[in-house]
């Protein structure tokens, strides 16, 4: 599924990239006007998520989020049916929404980075950030986690 998030839902993005959804930030944009984001979401084909009612109303397609809390926002996203699982090669950096390409074993990465050759590592073809399965990776997994066994409790 191919998202839009308005800007206030700007705690979101790098989670729902790291799942495999090709997610536009309209605060990445510097887009702020609903007209903007209606245009954009219809010009690209994207489902819109939002908090303001009558943005979403005005939407083609469009999941309108009530919390402001990041972790009750994707329990709030994995009620309406989007997918929230760690994919297994993801496909999109988390800073950009850029396309993420494998640092082959034996390629030099940045002193911050693992060594390909002992852990899979990613880097975003359009801005150049590495991506690893590191502590930032368990932690958004945890937080998943807890949602959908909320979401399974309710």
């Amino acid at each position: 599924m191919e998202l839009l998030l308005d800007v206030m839902c700007g705690g979101l993005p790098a989670y729902l990239r790291m799942c495999g959804h090709d997610t536009a930030y309209a605060g990445d944009r510097g887009i702020e006007a609903d007209d903007a984001l209606l245009a954009l979401a219809e010009d690209e084909g994207r489902t819109l998520i939002t908090r303001d009612v009558q943005l979403a109303s005005r939407a083609e397609e469009s999941i309108l989020l009530e919390s402001r809390d990041v972790e009750a926002q994707l329990a709030e996203l994995a009620a309406a049916g989007l997918e929230l699982t760690l994919e297994e090669e993801p496909r999109f950096c988390g800073r950009c929404n850029g396309s993420l390409e494998v640092v082959e074993s034996g390629l030099s990465t940045p002193e911050y980075a693992p060594d390909p050759a002992e852990t899979a590592v990613w880097i975003c073809a359009d801005c150049g950030q590495f991506f690893w399965r590191g502590s930032h990776w368990k932690r958004v997994e945890r937080t998943l986690e807890g949602v959908r066994a909320s979401d399974c409790r309710e």
